[in-house]
């Protein structure tokens, strides 16, 4: 003989969960940092991240593999903060992370203690962007020092950001 049973849901307890238990560290607009890509479809001066580094592609070539091998990737690139090589070998039809790079123009304000302080087209400030330690740093401080007013790139991946070039302000 069969016998079904079913299950009220009343009969069965649970222990009550509250919203809020979970401790999650959240970033600032929830958007990802990175997101996949098919090794076969990245490009050339595109961007990857090669052993946990925000890179740009500067070299990369397919070579075909045996019978029933896959054809292989091999990605050489070079961090877009550091400036450091990587390498990288993998099958096309695998997924590589590519981050999500911004590139933001700022005001430059004012260069105090090594920190560049930046104004937004909104007016909002911002002192936490480390002044470059090379011939671009060099750059910055001494149009600042000459008073002349420009803006200042800045460059954000994967929680970094750096600045990566200055333009002249357009007359207004």
């Amino acid at each position: 003989a069969r016998h079904t049973y079913s299950i009220r849901p009343s009969s069965r307890r649970f222990a009550p969960q509250t919203m809020g238990d979970e401790d999650f560290q959240g970033g600032a607009s929830g958007a990802s940092q990175t997101y996949p890509q098919q090794c076969s479809a990245l490009r050339k001066n595109g961007n990857v991240m090669l052993k946990g580094r925000p890179c740009k592609i500067v070299e990369m070539s397919t070579s075909k593999t045996g019978k029933h091998g896959h054809a292989k990737v091999h990605l050489i690139g070079i961090d877009i903060f550091t400036g450091k090589k990587y390498e990288d070998i993998c099958p096309s039809t695998h997924n590589m992370n590519v981050p999500n790079v911004s590139r933001k123009d700022f005001q430059l304000i004012d260069v105090e203690d090594g920190f560049l302080s930046l104004m937004e087209d909104g007016g909002d400030v911002r002192a936490d962007i480390k002044k470059p330690a090379n011939e671009l740093g060099d750059q910055i401080q001494s149009k600042f020092d000459a008073g002349e007013s420009f803006m200042v790139t800045i460059l954000a991946a994967c929680g970094d950001e750096a600045a990566v070039g200055i333009k002249n302000m357009a007359d207004k």
